[in-house]
């Protein structure tokens, strides 16, 4: 039976992490990128965004089969309790549940750190994602129009939401995730997630 751990990612990952991503940015409008960063670029937005939010990573007897992160939506104050998530798996290990789990798992880590709300950006036109989006909870919140230039082509963007917890009375500030990455909580959270993962 193969072995399948979902964990937070180190930097040791790095390297298989963006292995990983480079196919999505060189053969998909999926990434608004259209050059894989370099190791260096990549560790630095690791660094940069792992001092407050969680980067996932999945693996299958120890190769890196997929990974996900949130990042700030935006940065001025009042924005500061919604982030935006990526999750990329590998071609091969589609439909196995892997991007379902990755995204379970952040929604309770964003949970217990006190975030309210979750974006994505989906390049359209992208059937598929909307229609897994949609069955993780995510409703559409707008578009923006022919806003994205990649592969000869203006595309829009659509964006999709979803809720963590009720609007309700003042937001507390939230709690940085290395502050609770080896809590028992976030262990089981992880665990739980990973039960969803099919091989």
């Amino acid at each position: 039976m193969p072995e399948v751990v979902l964990r937070a990612a180190t930097e040791q990952d790095a390297a298989d992490m963006l292995a990983l991503y480079a196919p999505y940015v060189i053969q998909t409008t999926v990434s608004s990128e259209y050059t894989p960063p370099t190791l260096d670029e990549f560790l630095g937005r690791m660094r940069t965004y792992g001092q407050r939010l969680p980067w996932l990573v999945c693996t299958v007897d120890g190769e890196v089969v997929g990974y996900g992160y949130a990042s700030p939506h935006r940065t001025r104050a009042a924005y500061q309790w919604s982030v935006e998530t990526s999750i990329y798996v590998a071609q091969e290990w589609h439909r196995h549940g892997i991007a379902g789990a990755i995204y379970a798992a952040l929604f309770e880590l964003l949970a217990m750190q006190g975030y309210y709300n979750i974006y994505v950006g989906i390049t359209s036109p992208n059937e598929r994602s909307m229609k897994f989006h949609k069955a993780m909870g995510f409703i559409i919140s707008g578009a923006y129009q022919e806003s994205m230039y990649k592969f000869g082509q203006w595309r829009d963007v659509l964006w999709m939401g979803k809720s963590l917890r009720p609007h309700e009375g003042e937001p507390q500030p939230t709690v940085p995730f290395p502050e609770i990455k080896d809590s028992p909580l976030v262990a089981r959270a992880l665990r739980q997630a990973e039960q969803r993962i099919h091989l």
